[in-house]
Parts: C-alpha cells; structure tokens; sequence
C-alpha cells in the first residue's frame, strides 16, 4: 500500500499574492504543508508538489523534496481545477508505471494540521473502504436556519430546504470541508471526473485546525494560532 501526497502551490493568487512563499511566523506558507507530509508519510509514499513558481520549487528542495516537473500553464489559471491538477500527477507518474493504492491531497493554504488527526483520518478511511475521507468543520451559520436569498422583489428570504425549524438547536448538523486533509481511494479517483464520489466519510476538526488561508485576516489569525500553541512550528 502506498500514497502519493500531492500539494498543489500555483505562483499566482487574487486574494494575498505570492501567498505560498509569503513568510508564516518566519517560514514559508508552502512549507507547513511539506514538513507536515514529510512527518506522517510512509516509507513507500512520495510528496509530489505541483507548480509553477520557481521559489517554491527552491524552498522544497531545502527541505529535501525535489518537485518532478513544472506545472503547465493551462494548469495554472483560475479555470483550472484541483481535480485537473491532481490528475496531472498521477498522469505523470503512471506515464513511468508509479503507481499508488491512495491520494492524499494537503492544500497549502491550511497550514495547521495534527499527526493524530491525520492518523485517525487514515484509520478511518482504511476500516470504512470510503472512496474519500474529508476533514470539516462545522459553519457558524446553518442552512437550516440562518442563511438567506434575495427574490424578485429584494427582500430576504429563509433558504428553501423543505422544512421548518423555529430553533436553531433542532437544525441537523451540517458540516463543510475545511481545505486541510483529503484522502482519496486512487480507484475511486479514475472512475470519477471530480470530487463528487459517492462514498465519503468525515473527520470533524474544530476551528483552529479549519483556518484556510485567502485573506490578511485568515493569515493573521493564523499567525496567532501557531504562535500561541507551537502548532505546526
């Protein structure tokens, strides 16, 4: 059994430019997400970084990963899709018959992980034969309850969702994926054209473990977290 963990890291980013090499508490954003691969990995595993930039090729190799190639650049514009990206490398190393058994995909705008999460999301994975095992978190606001549209007319209305909860405490849970920790059956990943598979299970993480970086606020909060608990340092 093996994995392959695939960290895609583009040079280019709308919301904090060059965030992937942009210093984190004195290291480089992108650099959480290798050192944390580095840790958990097997020793039949590999760490694949997929991009376009340069400096992040050099930080890897610091830390002793060698990325195998240069992201193209149709895979490198906000069209692209990190379905497309990950297909990318497993094409890549199946085009020199590497093969593996599971993807883990760690994005490196969520900087803050836990071994002992990931080991249990491994375990979880292992023993339930999902097709995908999903960090999440659950929102602040319940679709149930809390969140709204616009109609015709401007005014707000109560997302329809074919019920009628009057507190939010009688709402279901709902959870939504946090951007940390994928881990992806390799069957079921060529069978599918996306992310959508069928069997998913979830490993819930609280709201520090959830932090996904896109804004100076993201990053300053962030920041505060990994300076408090030593996480991740």
């Amino acid at each position: 059994m093996s994995s392959i963990f695939i960290i895609p890291a583009r040079k280019e980013s709308k919301g904090l430019p060059r965030k992937n090499i942009k210093l984190l508490n004195g290291k480089p954003l992108i650099s959480y997400s290798i050192s944390f691969a580095q840790r958990v990995k097997k020793e039949n595993d590999l760490i694949c970084i997929s991009t376009d930039d340069e400096n992040v090729i050099e930080y890897a190799k610091l830390l002793g990963v060698n990325p195998p190639f240069i992201r193209p650049a149709y895979l490198c514009n906000d069209t692209a899709s990190t379905f497309e990206v990950v297909k990318h490398c497993i094409s890549f190393y199946e085009s020199k018959n590497i093969f593996f058994d599971s993807i883990v995909l760690l994005q490196p705008t969520s900087p803050i992980r836990s071994e002992k999460d990931y080991l249990t999301m491994e375990r979880i994975f292992n023993e339930s034969k999902s097709d995908m095992t999903v960090s999440v978190v659950k929102p602040k606001h319940n679709p149930y309850f809390s969140l709204f549209q616009v109609n015709n007319e401007g005014y707000l209305n109560r997302l329809s969702l074919d019920t009628n909860f009057s507190r939010r405490q009688d709402c279901p849970d709902i959870f939504a994926y946090n951007g940390s920790i994928y881990i992806i059956s390799m069957k079921a990943f060529s069978k599918s054209h996306g992310f959508d598979f069928e069997r998913i299970t979830k490993f819930e993480m609280n709201s520090m473990y959830s932090i996904d970086i896109d804004t100076i606020e993201d990053w300053e909060l962030a920041e505060y977290y990994i300076y408090r608990t030593n996480e991740n340092r």
